[in-house]
This record gives C-alpha cells, sequence and structure tokens, in this order.
C-alpha cells in the first residue's frame, strides 16, 4: 500500500510516517508538506518516506500524487485558534479548501481519504463527555473550517461513493510537537517552561480542562484504520474520555522534573473552549483493541524528548514511539 500523508513533515504527520515506516504493509509513502509549521527533519532516518515540499492548494501536484498512492492521511493545515483569529481566510484556504483539493484528488483516483477534524467543532456549552451526535457549535474560525472540512469528507462519501474516515483530533501531544513559536500548544509550553526555568503561563485561571490524547495513540489508531479501511458514516471523537485540568497537568508535569516550577496569570484566549473531553463509544466500537497511553507515561515521553532537544543531561533518549502500539 502506498500512502500520501499531507502535513507529512508536521508534529502529528511526522509520528504518523514514523508509525508508517514500521508497517510491514506499508509500501511508499509521501510526506507533502509546505513547511511553514512542518519541519523536514522531523522525517530524518526515515527511508521509505518521501518529502515533497509544496501546498496542498496546488491541484496539480495534489492530483498528481494522489494517482500514485492507495490511501491519503490529510493532516495538513493551519492548526491554531489564534492564527485563525488574525488570518481567518487563510485558515479557511488550508483547512476547508485544502481538503476539498485532496477530495477532488481522492475522488479520481479512488482513494481512501482519513480526514483529521477536531474537536473545536463542538464548541462552548457542549455536554461532556461530547458525543458525535450532539450538535457543534464552532467558536473560532478554525473550529468552524475544521467543521467544514470533515463535513465536505463526509459529503463526498455519500455523493460520491468515496471511502472517508473523519477523526476528531482532541488535544494532541507528544514528542516533536515544539514550543517555539508564538502558538505553542499547553503541553509544550509548559514542558518548555519548566525545564528552562521560566513560569507557567496559564490564560484564565487554569481549571479549563482538557481531554489529552498521545501522538502515538493516534499514530496508531490511523495505521490500524489503513491496514483495515476504516469507514464510518458520521466523524469519530479520537478520544478516550479522560478529563485534566491545566492545574493538575501543570503538577504532574512538575511531579516528573523533580521540582516546583512559578506560574502566571493571563486573560483567557478568545475562540478557546473551556472544558473538553470525548466520548469514546463510536472510537472503540471501531478500534476495540485501542489502548490509551496514561498521560503520566505521554507526559514522561515529551519530557525525555524536549530534555533531549535542548541538551539536558540525563535525557533519554529515542523517545519518539507509540506507547502501547495505539494511534488515533
Amino acid at each position: 500500500m502506498n500512502i500520501l500523508v499531507t502535513g507529512g513533515a508536521g508534529f502529528i504527520g511526522s509520528n504518523v510516517c514514523r508509525e508508517l515506516e514500521c508497517d510491514g504493509l506499508v509500501g511508499r509513502v509521501v510526506a507533502l508538506d509546505d513547511l511553514s509549521t512542518g519541519l523536514a527533519s522531523n522525517l530524518e532516518g526515515l527511508d521509505h518516506v518521501e518529502l515533497i515540499i509544496g501546498s496542498v492548494l496546488d491541484d496539480k501536484l495534489v492530483t498528481e500524487l494522489a494517482a500514485g498512492v492507495d490511501a491519503i492521511v490529510h493532516l495538513a493545515a493551519v492548526p491554531n485558534v489564534a492564527r485563525s483569529l488574525q488570518r481567518p481566510r487563510a485558515s479557511h484556504e488550508a483547512n476547508a479548501t485544502g481538503t476539498v483539493v485532496v477530495l477532488e484528488a481522492a475522488r479520481a483516483q479512488d482513494c481512501y481519504v482519513i480526514v483529521a477534524s477536531s474537536s473545536s467543532v463542538y464548541g462552548t456549552g457542549a455536554a461532556l463527555p461530547a458525543r458525535e451526535e450532539q450538535p457543534t457549535f464552532p467558536v473560532s474560525p478554525y473550529a468552524a473550517s475544521k467543521l467544514a472540512a470533515e463535513s465536505y469528507a463526509l459529503a463526498y462519501a455519500r455523493s460520491f461513493g468515496l471511502k472517508v474516515l473523519a477523526l476528531r483530533l482532541f488535544n494532541v501531544y507528544g514528542p516533536l510537537q515544539r514550543a517555539d513559536h508564538a502558538y505553542a500548544a499547553v503541553i509544550p509550553a509548559f514542558v518548555a517552561a519548566a525545564l528552562g526555568g521560566s513560569p507557567l503561563v496559564f490564560q484564565g485561571d487554569g481549571t479549563q480542562t482538557r481531554d489529552f490524547t498521545y501522538v502515538g495513540d493516534v499514530a496508531t489508531v490511523i495505521c490500524q484504520a489503513l491496514s483495515r479501511g476504516v469507514t464510518s458514516e458520521g466523524p469519530v471523537n479520537l478520544a478516550f474520555s479522560s478529563r485534566t485540568s491545566l492545574l493538575s497537568l501543570a503538577s504532574e508535569i512538575e511531579d516528573l522534573i523533580g521540582e516546583r516550577v512559578s506560574r502566571v496569570n493571563e486573560a483567557p484566549r478568545k475562540g478557546d473552549v473551556r472544558d473538553s473531553q470525548g466520548d469514546s463509544t463510536r472510537l472503540l466500537s471501531l478500534f476495540p483493541k485501542v489502548i490509551p497511553t496514561p498521560l503520566s507515561e505521554g507526559l514522561r515521553a515529551t519530557i525525555d524528548w524536549f530534555s533531549d532537544l535542548n541538551g539536558i543531561p540525563g535525557a533519554a533518549k529515542g523517545v519518539v514511539r507509540s506507547q502501547g502500539q495505539t494511534v488515533s
């Protein structure tokens, strides 16, 4: 099986490519990335992965690449709420229009497609744990663009018989997720600050909650979906019904690094959802053998990777792994 991974040099994409490299069913893997947020170095050492530098909005290029594969894992996106508030149209074009480009290319070749959506589509006030059947209420351009992306994927399945799987990802974290930019997610931001002796910055009072998902589990689910051609008539939460406050997260990071870290509170960010938790019933019905990585183990792997990245003595080496052989 030959596979195209859009956004393949990004955080999630490169972890998926690493998992695919170890999969005996996979032949050629093509990673398409414009390197706006991804890094070519994320794919170093992967002998069966070819990096193509280009945009998911390039119809001709995407069509040419799709012609040589059996499946597409579509992860390319402008992946941030704050960025979408600054540049709503750019977020829409990358996340919504880019998805249509991929779907059109897949339709021409009858490729199987996995599309990454987001837990942000549920918005504020959602009943928790959020179930796929309940109403969505996007509160940011990013969330709206991801809802459009999954809606297009499912519409192509119904209109054209395209085989698709739309996964709503929940707060994915782990090795290869950088913190050296203004839009860093909370776990890499906290880990980098804690290891660097800087205060942990909370946007709000820290009691907001998240359903954190280890990137290795995401990669495992995607690989299992590819091997079995898993489809669903509706979107699927890629989450395991956990719920952790940012205050608890900070304490766990402190315990793992063995020291207390100062904290600073700022105003909540516009467009952020206060609480997030995904119901995993549909996911586990499709992937019954998936075992989620405990937060403590995922954080340990993340801290080890950051320590190694920054040359901190005593850091564990080679921590890019798939805990429990599960990907989502």
